[in-house]
């Protein structure tokens, strides 16, 4: 898909590989609609961009809301009139092994991670029919792919999310309208920190990434990846291939 132009929603824009995304797809073009629950982060980021002369829009939504999800797509749709591109990276961690993790916690990222990623297909996928097409980006994890301990529950809604977006890319097939399943890896940003959970598991986690062999990209980097897969438009995006 050629980027410019193109109104595209990013979850989780208020930090991150989100904010980072937000800040590539504006700079090749596209109008972007900044989706998440921090406020203030969001109103920063979208004046930002708009101070450099890029278009964009801030709507603050919990993805666990679905009616906030669907009055989100609603409001990009009257504001561009068109949905060309859905990136779903909102997304939370969960530190805890299988026999001690929280259930509660478990059910609130599962709320996250799967069921507002499809709350927000659902919401786009008739805007993108009325408009000829579009590119539904879901950003995995390659955790999905792994059996790490304590990262069990985790992986599940990644790999339950993995089987949707597959699920989707068949159906969808005949409509013009692309799935890509994306798989950063280890990245630089406050995604451990932020995890729910064992606070000495998260600990665990987050200086893994600094033993010797272990690649940890930039979210900057991983931005340029969403940015070639949604111009490219393979069916899995990895971040080095």
């Amino acid at each position: 898909m050629i980027i410019k132009n193109t109104a595209v929603i990013i979850t989780g824009a208020s930090a991150g590989i989100g904010e980072a995304t937000a800040r590539c797809f504006a700079a090749a073009g596209a109008k972007v609609v900044l989706a998440a629950r921090n406020t203030d982060r969001l109103k920063i980021l979208a004046e930002e961009l708009q101070q450099k002369g890029y278009e964009a829009l801030s709507i603050p939504t919990d993805m666990r809301d679905f009616k906030a999800v669907h009055e989100m797509v609603e409001q990009t749709f009257q504001n561009y009139r068109r949905i060309d591109i859905l990136i779903n990276n909102a997304g939370q961690s969960l530190a805890g092994t299988i026999a001690d993790v929280s259930l509660d916690d478990f059910q609130s990222i599962m709320a996250l991670n799967v069921y507002g990623v499809v709350a927000a297909m659902q919401a786009v996928i008739p805007k993108m029919r009325s408009g000829g097409g579009g590119v539904i980006i879901n950003v995995s994890s390659m955790v999905s792919k792994m059996q790490l301990p304590g990262l069990g529950t985790y992986a599940a809604t990644k790999a339950a999310l993995n089987s949707l977006s597959g699920t989707a890319r068949v159906e969808l097939s005949g409509e013009k309208i692309r799935i890509i399943t994306m798989f950063p890896r280890m990245t630089a940003t406050d995604f451990g920190k932020n995890a729910l959970g064992d606070q000495r598991l998260r600990q665990t986690q987050r200086s893994h990434g600094t033993r010797e062999g272990v690649v940890v990209d930039q979210p900057e980097d991983v931005a340029q990846r969403i940015l070639f897969a949604a111009q490219n438009e393979p069916e899995e995006q990895y971040m080095d291939k």
